[in-house]
């Protein structure tokens, strides 16, 4: 796949110039370079007014048959993952292309004789094991759609997702090992199943072989299933814009949000932008640091690599465990050249004593990358100097679960990178800022909201089950242009830095939370009436959540009740969400219509409270004085 990658920044150049004048030759061209059952009639249709967007229209292909079949001539024998275990003392596993392929067309098998088939939705809530990767692909293989559901995830949380996408298979295991802790997925599981009729079938790999319940009516083992059947599988041909996943995002309100997205332009879009912001090359040990329950997992450790037939590297464990050099430990023994991971592992890494990076041999690391949130200046240059010994280049990656791929980053050693900025778009990609009115500024320098012209391949094309949702929150605000949230700000070289969100999600350790629904977990509390959730930064995890919380009859502040406040959070959400912070307060402050200002709220989380504004036009503005008075 070396003929997509961009070699230069006057390649770059020449490359983005052409993708702006002529999008459907420049990804035209582009896609000629991967395997297609039939070729596509058009490249694009699109109509943002609907908002509709195809890409290679009437195309044939199975994305599996790139990510795997085409490499078994040449690449047969190269280790396509590299699988690490949580616990150091078991064996790090090598699988080649050749296996891979037949353990994914193995697992198709077994999907197929549980009567899985083309257009199902198969969730998969699992550890970061092998057969995780291989469950993704076995889908992919067979037409079914995949809804992977992070494992840190609450049965209440799992259950919200399965039935939104009635799901009529789980595959997930008896545990999960990470650092110190053992996760029991298998009871989380089945407590969700007892509000999931459609699951017709779970099947459980056996990771931690730990006691467990067991529904004879439904339950069946992986290895047991595998028993059964071949590893001959020939690839379900699909449409360009047959479903290939579903991936459950947070929404600032409501339920948590289906991301669809399809098989041809998100494979197009992820396998170039994984070539070229990595600048990939035969031989390099390519490793992402996240789980595969999030975007980055899906594009950049599965689809984006395997499509390049790269060597990616899966990680079961934590960066601090058994110590804090654990991440270095094994870049030191796999050798590996682009490490990628997010700001928030960063932070905590670099609170440690400097042996834990010094005491390896980064020598061979020859890209550096972060996702998930903007990194700030002190961490970008702990890891330049500690992890890269400003020897490699820092690619600061922008994108989202919508966008499906990399949207605003250096390309490594191609363009440059500067600290705190994500820098330029990929080609193909029209990024704009405007004004609170929409307008939009058109001097180089200039900050406001972010918004993008013009479609790119592996943009969602829905949320499952409500296209009217999607048109509401990516269209509506700003008509003809797609508003993923964030606002930004761009230098006079025309360097994009994103400065966070403009609406009601909080970025806490790189994962988008929705303050909706934390609230309403909090408000389910028998003692709570209200309650507002906001961010407030954190040196670690760049935000965290700070609870702001009414309860009846004024009851007191104590200990218990903010336990069970965040068990409760926990339970139906997932322990990512537990506010940090909660304050009893005898009300909100509010506008006369009855919307909360969560604006001056924020403001008191930060301790930023010498510029709130008017307080005077709100419906009770002496409560302002009162929080402010009783502030944690």
């Amino acid at each position: 796949m070396s003929q997509i990658q961009i070699n230069s920044f006057q390649d770059y150049q020449e490359a983005y110039q052409k993708s702006i004048e002529n999008p459907s030759l420049f990804w035209g061209e582009i896609a000629e370079h991967f395997e297609w059952n039939k070729k596509w009639d058009n490249v694009l249709e699109y109509d943002w007014q609907k908002p509709e967007t195809k890409w290679f229209v009437g195309g044939k292909l199975n994305i599996t048959e790139n990510c795997l079949d085409r490499h078994l001539a040449t690449k047969g024998d190269q280790t396509a993952i590299i699988w690490e275990p949580n616990d150091p003392k078991e064996a790090t596993q090598h699988v080649s292309y050749k296996e891979l392929h037949s353990r994914v067309c193995a697992f198709a098998n077994v999907l197929k004789n549980n009567n899985v088939k083309k257009g199902d939705r198969v969730c998969i809530y699992m550890p970061m094991v092998l057969e995780l990767s291989i469950a993704v692909l076995a889908c992919a293989r067979i037409g079914a759609i995949h809804s992977v559901v992070f494992a840190g995830f609450s049965a209440t949380a799992l259950a919200a997702r399965i039935n939104d996408a009635t799901c009529t298979v789980l595959l997930t295991a008896d545990g999960g090992f990470r650092g110190k802790k053992t996760t029991p997925l298998k009871d989380i599981a089945d407590e969700a199943l007892k509000e999931c009729p459609s699951i017709k079938r779970t099947i459980v790999y056996q990771r931690t072989h730990q006691k467990i319940s067991w529904n004879t009516k439904i339950d069946t083992w992986w290895h047991e299933e595998l028993k059964k059947v071949d590893d001959d599988c020939p690839a379900e041909i699909m449409d360009s814009e047959d479903m290939l996943f579903i991936l459950y995002t947070s929404g600032s309100t409501g339920k948590p949000k289906g991301m669809v997205h399809t098989c041809g332009g998100y494979m197009v879009y992820a396998t170039y932008s994984f070539q070229n912001v990595f600048q990939y090359k035969n031989n390099d040990i390519y490793w992402c640091t996240a789980d595969i329950g999030w975007i980055t997992g899906h594009s950049y450790i599965v689809y984006g690599p395997l499509c390049s037939g790269a060597t990616t590297v899966m990680f079961e464990g934590v960066p601090s465990y058994p110590d804090f050099g654990r991440f270095w430990e094994i870049c030191e023994k796999l050798k590996v050249t682009q490490f990628y991971t997010a700001p928030t592992a960063i932070r905590a890494l670099a609170k440690h004593p400097s042996e834990f990076v010094t005491k390896y041999d980064l020598s061979n690391l020859k890209v550096l990358g972060t996702v998930g949130e903007p990194i700030n200046e002190e961490a970008w240059h702990w890891y330049d100097d500690n992890v890269g010994k400003n020897n490699c280049p820092i690619v600061d990656t922008w994108w989202q679960t919508e966008t499906g791929g990399m949207m605003i980053s250096s390309l490594a050693g191609i363009t440059k990178d500067k600290p705190t900025f994500a820098t330029l778009p990929l080609p193909g990609i029209q990024p704009i800022l405007l004004d609170d009115n929409g307008n939009e500024l058109t001097e180089t320098k200039a900050e406001g909201i972010l918004a993008i012209k013009y479609p790119w391949p592996s943009l969602a094309r829905t949320i499952y089950g409500n296209h009217e949702r999607y048109k509401n929150v990516y269209f509506s605000a700003y008509p003809n242009h797609y508003f993923p949230g964030d606002g930004a700000l761009r230098d006079a070289q025309g360097n994009y830095r994103i400065t966070g969100r403009v609406d009601d999600v909080v970025i806490v350790s790189g994962h988008n939370l929705g303050t909706a629904p934390i609230e309403n977990a909090i408000n389910e509390h028998e003692s709570i009436v209200e309650s507002a959730v906001v961010g407030f930064p954190h040196d670690i995890k760049g935000n965290a959540l700070y609870a702001y919380v009414i309860t009846y009859n004024n009851v007191e502040e104590n200990e218990d009740l903010t336990n069970e406040i965040r068990t409760l959070v926990a339970k139906t959400i997932g322990a990512i969400a537990k506010p940090d912070k909660i304050q009893f307060v005898k009300g909100l402050p509010k506008t006369r219509s009855g919307k909360i200002m969560r604006r001056i709220l924020r403001k008191i989380a930060s301790n930023d409270i010498s510029n709130l504004g008017d307080v005077s036009t709100l419906l009770n503005p002496e409560i302002v004085k009162s929080i402010i008075d009783e502030k944690l």
